[in-house]
C-alpha cells in the first residue's frame, strides 16, 4: 500500500466515523435541539439577545454562530442580536490580567447579560472552568443556558437547571463532538430563520 492509498484509507475512516456520530446524534438529539430552537426563538421574539462562549475550536463555533445571526445564514432577513464573548481581545486580556482567565466570560456576562437573554455555552468536555463560571454568572443574572457538550456532560451537566437545555453529543472524541456542535449551530440558524421569518 503506497502512502497516498494509506492516507486515503484514513480519510475515509474519519468520514465514516463522523457520519456515524451524526447519525447517532440525529436519533438522540433532534428533539433536544428543537427545544433549544424554541428557547432561542422565544428570546429573540421578546427582544432579548444571545451570548455565546467557548475555548479553542468551541470559541470559533461561538463566533460562527454570532456571525450567522448578526449577518445572515441562508436567507435575507433583519440582523439578529448575538455576541460572541470570545472576540474582544482588550476585554479578554484585561480580565485575565486583573482577575484571572477563569473569569473571562463571566465578567462579560455580568456587564452585558440581562434577564431573558440566552447563553450558549460550548465545551466538548463539559469541564472548562471558564465556561462553568459563565454558566454560574448567567444563572445569577437570570439568563437561560443552552450547553453544547460531549462525553458524559462533565461538571456542566450538574450545573444546569430546569430552564436550561443540554445538547450532549454521544461521543468521546473531541473532533467528532465539535463536528456535531457545528451542525447543531447550523440547525439553530436554519430554524431561527424559518420560525421568525417564514415569508423571507
Amino acid at each position: 500500500m503506497n502512502n497516498k492509498t494509506n492516507i486515503s484509507k484514513h480519510i475515509k475512516q474519519l468520514f465514516s466515523e463522523s457520519i456515524q456520530t451524526k447519525q447517532t446524534a440525529m436519533e438522540q438529539l433532534s428533539d433536544t435541539i428543537a427545544d433549544a430552537v424554541a428557547l432561542l426563538v422565544e428570546a429573540l421574539k421578546n427582544g432579548r439577545k444571545i451570548l455565546a462562549c467557548g475555548n479553542g475550536g468551541s470559541a470559533a463555533d461561538a463566533q460562527h454562530f454570532a456571525a450567522e445571526l448578526i449577518c445572515r445564514f441562508e436567507k435575507e432577513r433583519p440582523s439578529l442580536p448575538a455576541i460572541a464573548l470570545t472576540t474582544d481581545t482588550s476585554a479578554l486580556t484585561a480580565i485575565s490580567n486583573d482577575y484571572n482567565f477563569n473569569n473571562i466570560f463571566a465578567r462579560q456576562i455580568s456587564g452585558l447579560g440581562l434577564a431573558g437573554d440566552i447563553l450558549i455555552a460550548i465545551s466538548t468536555s463539559g469541564n472548562s472552568d471558564n465556561i462553568i463560571k459563565a454558566i454560574e454568572m448567567a444563572h445569577s443574572k437570570q439568563l437561560s443556558v443552552i450547553a453544547l457538550t460531549g462525553r458524559d456532560g462533565g461538571k456542566i451537566a450538574a450545573l444546569l437547571n430546569d430552564c436550561d437545555i443540554e445538547v450532549r453529543v454521544p461521543s468521546e472524541i473531541t473532533a467528532r463532538i465539535q463536528e456535531v456542535h457545528l451542525l447543531t449551530i447550523h440547525c439553530f440558524c436554519h430554524q431561527i430563520d424559518e420560525q421568525l421569518f417564514p415569508d423571507h
